[in-house]
């Protein structure tokens, strides 16, 4: 079962940016607009997740998939170690719902790129250039330490946004709503330090 699907996955991914730039040609970088509508994208996010309820009785939500993905490689270059941990005891590695949720939102968000025409063929996007420069290296560290941070804190949380922000808010869980507050903030925060000239 892994093996069939770490193939599919690793085809998706050799793919994908052969498709990307496959496009890039064709598009005007400064006058592209959202692929698709942010309140349908809404709606069909908030009708997923109470099917995902109804029919799963399980939240929808994504960090745990990254930890599973994480156990899936830790097999294969520290097997003892890795099994030995008291998290995969409780949630072994393996490729379940959530990583092809995972899956699934990746390859959807290359299809809403592509059929919305925004598919650049950039690794540094017009404000980054005028905020810190041209260094791609730069751009990658921070991206690399970003992710960190939020794979941290989504473990901190016991969830991430989707987790929290979409699955707990709707079931008005004060915990989750504490922490949507929190993400906000933040990214309020974030894009302010970003953005201040």
């Amino acid at each position: 079962m892994f093996g069939k699907t770490a193939l599919y996955a690793t085809a998706l991914m050799v793919a994908a940016p052969g498709i990307a730039l496959g496009q890039a040609e064709r598009v005007d970088p400064g006058t592209t607009g959202p692929a698709w509508s942010p309140y349908l994208v809404g709606v069909l996010i908030g009708v997923l997740s109470m099917l995902t309820f109804y029919f799963s009785d399980k939240p929808l939500g994504a960090s745990t998939a990254y930890a599973r993905i994480a156990g899936m490689l830790g097999r294969l270059v520290a097997r003892q170690h890795t099994e030995s941990l008291r998290f995969y005891a409780k949630k072994a590695p393996a490729v379940d719902w959530q990583v092809m949720l995972v899956a699934g939102i990746l390859l959807g968000g290359l299809l809403a790129a592509w059929t919305g025409g925004e598919i650049t063929g950039r690794w540094l996007p017009p404000f980054w250039v005028e905020r810190f420069g041209q260094s791609v290296g730069l751009r990658l560290v921070v991206a690399f330490l970003g992710g960190g941070l939020m794979a941290f804190g989504a473990r901190l949380a016991g969830g991430c946004t989707s987790g929290h922000g979409i699955s707990g808010a709707l079931q008005l869980s004060v915990g989750s709503w504490i922490a949507l507050i929190g993400f906000f903030v933040g990214g309020v925060a974030t894009a302010m330090l970003l953005f201040h000239t």
